[in-house]
Protein backbone atom coordinates (compact mmCIF):
# COMPACT_ATOMS: atom_id res chain seq x y z
CA UNK A 1 0.00 0.00 0.00
CA UNK A 2 1.46 3.34 -1.07
CA UNK A 3 1.16 6.69 0.70
CA UNK A 4 -0.69 8.38 -2.18
CA UNK A 5 -3.33 5.67 -2.27
CA UNK A 6 -3.76 5.86 1.50
CA UNK A 7 -4.07 9.64 1.32
CA UNK A 8 -6.85 9.38 -1.26
CA UNK A 9 -8.68 7.00 1.06
CA UNK A 10 -8.09 9.26 4.05
CA UNK A 11 -9.56 12.30 2.28
CA UNK A 12 -12.87 10.43 2.03
CA UNK A 13 -13.20 10.01 5.79
CA UNK A 14 -11.31 12.94 7.38
CA UNK A 15 -11.14 16.68 6.54
CA UNK A 16 -8.20 17.07 4.20
CA UNK A 17 -7.30 13.47 4.92
CA UNK A 18 -5.64 14.36 8.22
CA UNK A 19 -6.39 14.68 11.93
CA UNK A 20 -4.24 17.78 12.43
CA UNK A 21 -3.78 20.35 9.63
CA UNK A 22 0.01 20.56 9.68
CA UNK A 23 0.25 16.89 8.68
CA UNK A 24 -1.37 17.58 5.31
CA UNK A 25 1.72 18.79 3.38
CA UNK A 26 -0.41 21.72 2.26
CA UNK A 27 1.45 23.96 -0.18
CA UNK A 28 4.27 21.45 -0.68
CA UNK A 29 3.01 19.95 -3.97
CA UNK A 30 3.41 16.49 -2.50
CA UNK A 31 1.15 14.04 -0.75
CA UNK A 32 1.82 13.22 2.92
CA UNK A 33 4.00 10.25 3.71
CA UNK A 34 2.18 7.53 5.64
CA UNK A 35 4.29 5.82 8.27
CA UNK A 36 3.93 2.39 9.82
CA UNK A 37 6.81 2.18 12.29
CA UNK A 38 9.12 4.33 14.39
CA UNK A 39 12.23 3.60 16.41
CA UNK A 40 14.82 5.90 17.93
CA UNK A 41 15.64 8.67 15.47
CA UNK A 42 13.90 6.93 12.56
CA UNK A 43 10.51 6.66 10.89
CA UNK A 44 9.65 3.87 8.44
CA UNK A 45 7.07 4.58 5.74
CA UNK A 46 4.52 2.19 4.27
CA UNK A 47 6.88 1.99 1.27
CA UNK A 48 9.57 0.64 3.67
CA UNK A 49 11.73 3.74 3.27
CA UNK A 50 13.55 4.91 6.37
CA UNK A 51 13.75 8.58 7.36
CA UNK A 52 15.80 10.39 9.99
CA UNK A 53 13.05 12.15 11.92
CA UNK A 54 13.47 15.73 13.09
CA UNK A 55 9.79 16.19 13.83
CA UNK A 56 9.67 13.72 16.74
CA UNK A 57 5.87 14.07 16.89
CA UNK A 58 6.38 17.86 17.19
CA UNK A 59 8.51 17.63 20.30
CA UNK A 60 7.33 15.08 22.89
CA UNK A 61 9.87 12.38 22.08
CA UNK A 62 12.94 13.82 23.76
CA UNK A 63 14.39 10.31 24.15
CA UNK A 64 13.39 9.30 20.63
CA UNK A 65 10.74 6.93 19.38
CA UNK A 66 9.96 3.93 21.59
CA UNK A 67 12.83 4.34 24.03
CA UNK A 68 13.46 0.91 25.54
CA UNK A 69 13.18 1.99 29.18
CA UNK A 70 9.98 3.96 28.57
CA UNK A 71 8.56 1.07 26.53
CA UNK A 72 9.14 -1.28 29.45
CA UNK A 73 7.11 1.01 31.74
CA UNK A 74 4.36 1.34 29.14
CA UNK A 75 4.07 -2.42 28.64
CA UNK A 76 3.96 -2.96 32.38
CA UNK A 77 1.22 -0.37 32.78
CA UNK A 78 -0.86 -1.72 29.90
CA UNK A 79 -0.70 -5.14 31.51
CA UNK A 80 -1.87 -3.55 34.79
CA UNK A 81 -4.60 -1.09 33.78
CA UNK A 82 -5.57 1.20 30.92
CA UNK A 83 -7.68 3.76 32.72
CA UNK A 84 -9.42 3.96 36.09
CA UNK A 85 -11.78 6.90 36.24
CA UNK A 86 -10.84 6.88 39.92
CA UNK A 87 -7.94 7.86 42.14
CA UNK A 88 -4.73 5.97 41.37
CA UNK A 89 -1.06 6.07 42.33
CA UNK A 90 0.47 6.77 38.92
CA UNK A 91 -0.54 10.40 38.47
CA UNK A 92 0.30 10.99 42.14
CA UNK A 93 3.87 9.83 41.58
CA UNK A 94 4.36 12.10 38.55
CA UNK A 95 2.69 15.06 40.28
CA UNK A 96 4.88 14.61 43.36
CA UNK A 97 8.01 14.37 41.22
CA UNK A 98 7.15 17.55 39.33
CA UNK A 99 6.16 19.63 42.36
CA UNK A 100 9.23 18.50 44.28
CA UNK A 101 11.51 19.53 41.42
CA UNK A 102 9.78 22.71 40.22
CA UNK A 103 9.42 25.25 43.06
CA UNK A 104 7.05 27.42 41.01
CA UNK A 105 4.59 24.52 40.65
CA UNK A 106 3.08 24.14 44.11
CA UNK A 107 0.04 22.23 42.84
CA UNK A 108 -0.98 20.95 39.42
CA UNK A 109 -3.80 19.26 37.54
CA UNK A 110 -3.29 16.81 34.67
CA UNK A 111 -5.46 17.01 31.56
CA UNK A 112 -5.24 15.36 28.14
CA UNK A 113 -3.83 18.10 25.89
CA UNK A 114 -2.03 21.41 25.82
CA UNK A 115 -5.20 23.14 24.62
CA UNK A 116 -7.06 21.88 27.69
CA UNK A 117 -4.25 22.99 29.96
CA UNK A 118 -4.22 26.54 28.57
CA UNK A 119 -8.00 26.84 28.54
CA UNK A 120 -8.14 25.78 32.19
CA UNK A 121 -5.31 28.06 33.30
CA UNK A 122 -7.09 31.04 31.75
CA UNK A 123 -10.30 30.12 33.56
CA UNK A 124 -8.40 30.06 36.85
CA UNK A 125 -6.88 33.45 36.08
CA UNK A 126 -10.25 35.03 35.37
CA UNK A 127 -11.69 33.60 38.56
CA UNK A 128 -8.72 34.74 40.65
CA UNK A 129 -8.74 38.32 39.35
CA UNK A 130 -12.44 38.76 38.59
CA UNK A 131 -11.37 40.23 35.25
CA UNK A 132 -12.35 39.27 31.71
CA UNK A 133 -9.48 40.18 29.38
CA UNK A 134 -6.56 37.99 28.33
CA UNK A 135 -3.48 39.38 26.61
CA UNK A 136 -1.53 37.24 24.13
CA UNK A 137 1.19 37.93 21.57
CA UNK A 138 1.15 37.82 17.80
CA UNK A 139 3.18 34.79 16.75
CA UNK A 140 2.46 32.69 19.84
CA UNK A 141 0.13 29.69 19.63
CA UNK A 142 -1.70 28.35 22.65
CA UNK A 143 -3.96 25.66 21.24
CA UNK A 144 -7.31 25.89 19.52
CA UNK A 145 -9.61 27.23 22.23
CA UNK A 146 -11.90 29.90 20.74
CA UNK A 147 -10.55 32.79 22.80
CA UNK A 148 -6.97 32.13 21.63
CA UNK A 149 -7.54 31.67 17.90
CA UNK A 150 -7.21 35.40 17.41
CA UNK A 151 -4.87 37.78 15.62
CA UNK A 152 -4.09 41.46 15.92
CA UNK A 153 -6.93 43.68 14.79
CA UNK A 154 -6.67 46.82 12.69
CA UNK A 155 -7.75 49.25 15.40
CA UNK A 156 -6.06 50.46 18.58
CA UNK A 157 -3.16 48.56 20.09
CA UNK A 158 -4.34 45.35 21.65
CA UNK A 159 -7.47 44.84 19.54
CA UNK A 160 -8.07 41.38 18.16
CA UNK A 161 -9.94 39.60 15.40
CA UNK A 162 -10.66 35.89 15.05
CA UNK A 163 -8.21 33.85 12.99
CA UNK A 164 -10.65 30.99 12.44
CA UNK A 165 -14.19 30.71 11.17
CA UNK A 166 -16.72 29.80 13.83
CA UNK A 167 -15.46 32.22 16.48
CA UNK A 168 -17.83 35.00 17.38
CA UNK A 169 -16.68 38.63 17.58
CA UNK A 170 -17.82 38.62 21.20
CA UNK A 171 -15.42 35.81 22.08
CA UNK A 172 -12.56 37.34 20.08
CA UNK A 173 -13.03 40.67 21.83
CA UNK A 174 -12.17 39.14 25.21
CA UNK A 175 -8.57 38.65 24.05
CA UNK A 176 -6.07 41.44 23.45
CA UNK A 177 -3.16 40.94 21.06
CA UNK A 178 0.15 42.81 20.92
CA UNK A 179 3.46 42.19 19.07
CA UNK A 180 6.36 40.28 20.53
CA UNK A 181 9.54 42.22 21.35
CA UNK A 182 7.80 45.61 21.43
CA UNK A 183 7.99 47.10 24.92
CA UNK A 184 6.39 50.37 23.83
CA UNK A 185 3.28 48.61 22.47
CA UNK A 186 3.15 46.40 25.53
CA UNK A 187 3.15 49.43 27.83
CA UNK A 188 0.50 51.06 25.65
CA UNK A 189 -1.84 48.09 26.06
CA UNK A 190 -1.35 48.01 29.82
CA UNK A 191 -1.90 51.75 30.07
CA UNK A 192 -5.20 51.43 28.22
CA UNK A 193 -6.47 48.09 29.54
CA UNK A 194 -4.20 46.99 32.39
CA UNK A 195 -6.88 46.94 35.08
CA UNK A 196 -9.06 44.72 32.87
CA UNK A 197 -6.36 42.13 32.10
CA UNK A 198 -6.78 38.92 34.08
CA UNK A 199 -3.66 37.32 32.67
CA UNK A 200 -0.96 37.57 30.06
CA UNK A 201 -0.06 34.32 28.36
CA UNK A 202 3.15 33.88 26.41
CA UNK A 203 5.37 31.16 25.06
CA UNK A 204 8.60 32.24 26.77
CA UNK A 205 10.26 30.56 23.80
CA UNK A 206 7.84 31.11 20.91
CA UNK A 207 8.21 28.03 18.72
CA UNK A 208 4.96 27.65 16.82
CA UNK A 209 5.53 30.33 14.17
CA UNK A 210 9.23 29.93 13.63
CA UNK A 211 11.71 30.07 16.49
CA UNK A 212 11.32 33.59 17.88
CA UNK A 213 13.79 33.80 20.76
CA UNK A 214 12.80 36.70 23.00
CA UNK A 215 15.08 39.22 24.71
CA UNK A 216 15.41 38.92 28.48
CA UNK A 217 14.60 42.64 28.77
CA UNK A 218 11.25 42.13 27.07
CA UNK A 219 10.28 39.23 29.32
CA UNK A 220 11.43 41.16 32.40
CA UNK A 221 9.26 44.13 31.44
CA UNK A 222 6.31 41.82 30.90
CA UNK A 223 6.71 40.38 34.39
CA UNK A 224 6.97 43.87 35.89
CA UNK A 225 3.88 45.15 34.08
CA UNK A 226 1.85 42.14 35.18
CA UNK A 227 2.86 42.70 38.79
CA UNK A 228 2.15 46.44 38.67
CA UNK A 229 -1.31 45.90 37.20
CA UNK A 230 -2.39 42.88 39.22
CA UNK A 231 -2.45 40.63 36.15
CA UNK A 232 -1.29 37.03 36.32
CA UNK A 233 1.61 35.85 34.18
CA UNK A 234 1.13 32.48 32.47
CA UNK A 235 4.04 30.72 30.79
CA UNK A 236 2.91 28.34 28.08
CA UNK A 237 5.66 25.73 28.25
CA UNK A 238 3.83 22.99 26.36
CA UNK A 239 6.76 22.90 23.92
CA UNK A 240 9.62 24.32 26.00
CA UNK A 241 8.86 22.63 29.31
CA UNK A 242 11.41 19.87 30.02
CA UNK A 243 12.60 20.38 26.44
CA UNK A 244 14.92 23.38 26.68
CA UNK A 245 16.28 22.39 30.09
CA UNK A 246 15.20 20.54 33.22
CA UNK A 247 13.36 23.65 34.42
CA UNK A 248 12.28 24.80 30.98
CA UNK A 249 12.27 28.50 30.22
CA UNK A 250 11.71 29.40 33.86
CA UNK A 251 15.21 28.09 34.46
CA UNK A 252 16.58 29.91 31.39
CA UNK A 253 14.98 33.27 32.17
CA UNK A 254 14.82 33.25 35.96
CA UNK A 255 11.27 34.56 35.69
CA UNK A 256 8.72 32.75 37.83
CA UNK A 257 5.18 32.78 36.40
CA UNK A 258 1.99 32.60 38.43
CA UNK A 259 0.69 29.71 36.34
CA UNK A 260 2.37 27.45 33.82
CA UNK A 261 1.13 24.93 31.27
CA UNK A 262 2.97 21.78 30.21
CA UNK A 263 2.44 18.98 27.71
CA UNK A 264 4.40 16.97 25.15
CA UNK A 265 7.57 15.81 26.98
CA UNK A 266 5.76 15.12 30.28
CA UNK A 267 3.73 12.39 28.56
CA UNK A 268 6.66 10.56 27.01
CA UNK A 269 4.81 10.32 23.69
CA UNK A 270 1.30 9.82 25.03
CA UNK A 271 -1.53 12.41 25.18
CA UNK A 272 -1.11 14.62 28.22
CA UNK A 273 -1.36 18.21 29.38
CA UNK A 274 -0.91 19.90 32.72
CA UNK A 275 -1.50 23.27 34.34
CA UNK A 276 -0.09 24.31 37.67
CA UNK A 277 1.41 27.07 39.72
CA UNK A 278 0.76 28.89 42.95
CA UNK A 279 -1.16 26.92 45.57
CA UNK A 280 -3.68 29.70 46.22
CA UNK A 281 -4.55 29.81 42.52
CA UNK A 282 -4.75 26.08 42.00
CA UNK A 283 -6.96 25.68 45.06
CA UNK A 284 -9.62 27.63 43.18
CA UNK A 285 -10.12 24.52 41.02
CA UNK A 286 -12.95 22.10 41.86
CA UNK A 287 -13.46 20.28 44.13
CA UNK A 288 -11.59 22.74 46.39
CA UNK A 289 -12.94 25.83 44.67
CA UNK A 290 -15.60 26.91 42.21
CA UNK A 291 -13.54 26.80 38.97
CA UNK A 292 -14.90 23.73 37.24
CA UNK A 293 -12.69 21.52 35.10
CA UNK A 294 -12.90 17.78 34.52
CA UNK A 295 -11.79 15.09 32.08
CA UNK A 296 -12.70 11.43 31.63
CA UNK A 297 -9.19 10.36 30.63
CA UNK A 298 -7.21 13.02 32.49
CA UNK A 299 -4.02 11.64 34.05
CA UNK A 300 -4.19 8.48 31.96
CA UNK A 301 -1.90 6.01 33.74
CA UNK A 302 -0.01 4.96 30.59
CA UNK A 303 1.00 8.56 29.92
CA UNK A 304 1.82 9.13 33.57
CA UNK A 305 4.24 6.21 33.67
CA UNK A 306 5.78 7.07 30.31
CA UNK A 307 6.22 10.69 31.33
CA UNK A 308 7.77 9.98 34.70
CA UNK A 309 10.22 7.47 33.23
CA UNK A 310 11.17 9.93 30.48
CA UNK A 311 11.86 12.74 32.94
CA UNK A 312 13.74 10.52 35.37
CA UNK A 313 15.93 9.10 32.61
CA UNK A 314 16.70 12.54 31.18
CA UNK A 315 17.71 13.78 34.61
CA UNK A 316 19.90 10.75 35.35
CA UNK A 317 21.73 11.18 32.02
CA UNK A 318 22.06 14.94 32.35
CA UNK A 319 20.28 14.64 29.05
CA UNK A 320 19.54 18.32 28.50
CA UNK A 321 23.22 19.22 28.54
CA UNK A 322 24.09 16.40 26.14
CA UNK A 323 21.21 17.14 23.79
CA UNK A 324 21.74 20.89 23.70
CA UNK A 325 25.43 20.43 22.89
CA UNK A 326 24.61 18.01 20.07
CA UNK A 327 22.06 20.44 18.66
CA UNK A 328 24.52 23.33 18.72
CA UNK A 329 27.17 21.25 16.91
CA UNK A 330 24.65 20.00 14.35
CA UNK A 331 23.41 23.51 13.59
CA UNK A 332 26.97 24.84 13.28
CA UNK A 333 27.68 22.21 10.62
CA UNK A 334 24.52 23.14 8.74
CA UNK A 335 25.31 26.85 8.92
CA UNK A 336 28.86 26.33 7.70
CA UNK A 337 27.56 24.36 4.74
CA UNK A 338 24.87 26.93 3.92
CA UNK A 339 27.49 29.67 4.03
CA UNK A 340 29.88 27.82 1.74
CA UNK A 341 27.36 27.65 -1.09
CA UNK A 342 25.83 31.04 -0.23
CA UNK A 343 22.42 29.43 0.20
CA UNK A 344 19.53 31.85 0.84
CA UNK A 345 18.83 30.11 4.15
CA UNK A 346 20.34 29.90 7.59
CA UNK A 347 19.58 28.02 10.79
CA UNK A 348 18.61 29.36 14.20
CA UNK A 349 18.54 27.23 17.32
CA UNK A 350 17.79 27.22 21.01
CA UNK A 351 18.57 24.22 23.21
CA UNK A 352 17.34 21.18 21.21
CA UNK A 353 15.12 23.13 18.80
CA UNK A 354 16.18 24.46 15.39
CA UNK A 355 14.59 26.35 12.51
CA UNK A 356 15.76 26.83 8.93
CA UNK A 357 14.75 30.21 7.54
CA UNK A 358 15.77 32.97 5.14
CA UNK A 359 18.90 35.03 5.66
CA UNK A 360 18.74 37.88 8.18
CA UNK A 361 21.24 40.18 9.84
CA UNK A 362 19.56 40.20 13.25
CA UNK A 363 17.80 37.50 15.28
CA UNK A 364 14.17 36.99 14.26
CA UNK A 365 11.98 37.85 17.23
CA UNK A 366 8.65 38.72 15.56
CA UNK A 367 6.69 37.25 12.69
CA UNK A 368 7.07 40.50 10.76
CA UNK A 369 10.84 39.92 10.63
CA UNK A 370 10.55 36.56 8.85
CA UNK A 371 12.08 37.09 5.38
CA UNK A 372 10.05 36.96 2.20
CA UNK A 373 10.19 33.67 0.34
CA UNK A 374 10.18 31.52 3.47
CA UNK A 375 7.55 29.16 2.09
CA UNK A 376 9.08 28.69 -1.35
CA UNK A 377 12.64 28.15 -0.09
CA UNK A 378 11.42 25.70 2.52
CA UNK A 379 9.38 23.73 -0.01
CA UNK A 380 12.41 23.22 -2.26
CA UNK A 381 14.63 22.15 0.62
CA UNK A 382 11.97 20.00 2.29
CA UNK A 383 11.19 17.99 -0.84
CA UNK A 384 14.87 17.40 -1.60
CA UNK A 385 15.49 16.34 2.02
CA UNK A 386 12.46 14.08 1.91
CA UNK A 387 13.84 12.36 -1.18
CA UNK A 388 17.10 11.73 0.72
CA UNK A 389 15.42 10.26 3.78
CA UNK A 390 15.25 13.33 6.04
CA UNK A 391 11.86 14.07 7.58
CA UNK A 392 11.35 17.65 8.74
CA UNK A 393 8.09 19.04 10.05
CA UNK A 394 6.13 19.70 6.81
CA UNK A 395 5.64 23.43 7.32
CA UNK A 396 8.00 26.36 6.77
CA UNK A 397 7.14 27.85 10.17
CA UNK A 398 7.49 24.73 12.30
CA UNK A 399 10.68 24.03 14.21
CA UNK A 400 12.73 20.86 14.24
CA UNK A 401 13.50 18.77 17.32
CA UNK A 402 16.41 16.57 18.27
CA UNK A 403 16.19 13.63 20.64
CA UNK A 404 18.69 11.63 22.63
CA UNK A 405 18.36 8.98 19.92
CA UNK A 406 20.01 11.37 17.45
CA UNK A 407 23.57 10.22 18.00
CA UNK A 408 26.53 12.15 16.61
CA UNK A 409 26.85 9.55 13.88
CA UNK A 410 23.22 9.97 12.85
CA UNK A 411 23.53 13.75 12.99
CA UNK A 412 26.63 13.71 10.80
CA UNK A 413 24.72 11.65 8.23
CA UNK A 414 21.70 13.94 8.46
CA UNK A 415 23.79 17.11 8.11
CA UNK A 416 25.46 15.66 5.03
CA UNK A 417 22.11 14.88 3.40
CA UNK A 418 20.58 18.26 4.27
CA UNK A 419 23.59 20.05 2.83
CA UNK A 420 23.52 17.86 -0.27
CA UNK A 421 19.88 18.82 -0.69
CA UNK A 422 20.72 22.51 -0.22
CA UNK A 423 23.44 22.32 -2.89
CA UNK A 424 20.99 20.77 -5.33
CA UNK A 425 18.25 23.37 -4.82
CA UNK A 426 20.30 26.48 -4.02
CA UNK A 427 23.78 25.79 -5.39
Amino acid sequence: MQSLELFERAKKVAPGGVHSPVRSFKGLDHHPIFFKKAQGAYLTSVEDKQYIDFCQSFGPLILGHRDADVAEEVHRMIDTAWTFGACEIYSLELAEWMTQNLPWVEKLRFVSSGTEAVMSALRVARAATNRAKILKFEGCYHGHADQLLVKAGSGLAGTAASSSAGISPEIASTTLVTPLDDIAKLREVFTAKGKDIAAVIIEPLPANYGLLVQRQEFLNELKNLCKANGSLLIFDEVISGFRTSFGGMVEFTGIQPDLVTYGKVIGGGFPVGCYGGRKDLMDLVAPNGNVYQAGTLSANPVGMRAGLKTLQKMKSLDGWKVLNQRTASFCQKLQKGFDEIEAPVQVSSHSSLFWIHGRVNEPIRTIEQIPQGQGENFKKLFLSCLDKGIYLAPNAYEVGFLSMAHTETILDEAAGKILQASREVFG
